[in-house]
């Protein structure tokens, strides 16, 4: 049985991105430039396609092939996984069911999580009317076109420096500038300062925020403090991810003091935090600021003094999502995409954070997804979470 898409943050790459420059084109991706990134995978290369294997792919399956992509493939064909798609001797309805994988996920979440673009006419309330509708207009979506696994490019025939995109139904976000960034990012445990944004504008909205929660948002945990020093933690915690970008919002500010108040947490200023109304909301992070120093929390946080941005502070992180992870606070899904595009990727991919890595890719994946496996793999990152938490923190990064 197909189960729906956990709620979970959309990820896009760590951190979030700046806008891109509109005054720095793209550069272009030479045949020799492909043979290079071509030398860093760990695949086997076979001979490239020709310009006519080329037109005869797009011909058959109805699209282009962006033009960086197209100089790829055509200095060599990476094989010897079925992540890579075999353009030449696959078996064309794996290749079709790939292609089509990216709408399929999106028609799943109108059915399933009630997602609907804003594109689209308004939502039938009758639900097998709203999906025949939403398939009816997906039949125009730019296509998206598999890389590896699903990483995809636009099918944008004559284009080139679009970003690739990891696609997860309608979580959607930018995994590499372009072809070239994102090899490196993916396979040399490089980590990527992306600085571009989609560039087909029906996608694009699902990588800015129209969909999910945005990786930027308040960690999405229920409140689970039994104790002061729990409560206190939780406010430090919300501090420590400020400092990363992510910004609490005054709901969750509010909710934390409130916690702490009824964990008899005493300070000036909590119970006006804790006794705010929404009307009131913007007075949050001022008073939220105020119990922090009365608490005397903030000389504690971390500093920003090492050559990854904000190490130690993502450190703390990643160890307060695995206990939230381990303790039910956090699905295991919404918490493993926090730590891969928070900690995994800002951290320039430590060995010890892979494990979690994968089984959270696996959870994630399309696979899990029609097998109806995605509890199993969720145990699977609570018991990895389990293991990390065991040994010492942070972990050895080699």
């Amino acid at each position: 049985m197909i189960t729906p898409h956990p709620s979970s943050p959309r990820h896009p790459s760590p951190p979030p991105p700046p806008p891109a420059s509109p005054a720095s084109p793209p550069a272009r991706l030479t045949p020799e430039d492909a043979r290079v990134l071509l030398r860093l995978l760990p695949a086997e290369i076979g001979p490239g396609l020709t310009e006519a294997e080329l037109d005869a792919v797009e011909a058959r399956f109805g699209f282009g092939f962006s033009t960086d992509h197209r100089v790829f493939l055509a200095a060599g064909l990476p094989l010897g996984s079925r992540n890579w798609p075999d353009w030449r001797d696959g078996d064309p309805d794996d290749l079709a069911g790939r292609l089509a994988r990216p709408v399929e996920g999106l028609l799943f979440d109108v059915e399933h999580n009630g997602f609907w673009h804003p594109d689209w006419s308004p939502r039938p309330t009758d639900a097998s009317e709203a999906l025949k509708v939403a398939r009816a207009a997906s039949a125009n979506v730019p296509p998206l076109v598999p890389v590896y696994a699903h990483r995809c490019l636009p099918g944008a025939p004559g284009t080139w420096g679009h970003p690739v995109l990891s696609v997860h139904q309608t979580d959607v976000i930018l995994y590499g500038n372009d072809l070239a960034d994102y090899i490196r990012y993916e396979f040399t445990d490089r980590a990527s300062s992306l600085t571009a944004h989609a560039t087909v504008d029906f996608w694009s909205y699902l990588v800015e925020g129209g969909a999910g929660t945005d990786v930027t948002a308040p960690t999405p945990y229920a409140p689970y403090a039994l104790t002061p020093q729990e409560a206190v933690e939780c406010l430090r915690m919300l501090a420590v991810e400020r400092l990363v970008g992510r910004r609490p919002s005054p709901e969750q500010l509010v909710e934390a003091g409130l916690t702490a108040l009824l964990l008899d947490v005493e300070t000036e200023s909590l119970p006006l935090l804790a006794g705010l109304t929404r009307s009131e909301h913007e007075r949050a992070e001022g008073l939220f600021e105020r119990v922090l120093g009365e608490l005397g929390l903030v000389g504690t946080l971390p500093a920003d003094d090492s050559g990854l941005p904000w190490e130690a502070a993502r450190w703390e992180l990643v160890r307060w999502w695995l206990r939230l992870i381990v303790n039910g606070s956090l699905d295991p899904g919404a918490g493993g995409d926090l730590i891969t595009y928070e900690g995994w990727g800002a951290l320039a991919r430590p060995r010890a954070l892979r494990p979690l890595f994968e089984a959270t890719e696996a959870h994630n994946g399309w696979a899990a997804v029609r097998a109806g496996s995605r509890e199993r793999l969720a145990a699977a990152i609570v018991a990895e979470a389990e293991r990390l938490l065991a040994g010492p923190w942070p972990p050895p990064r080699d």
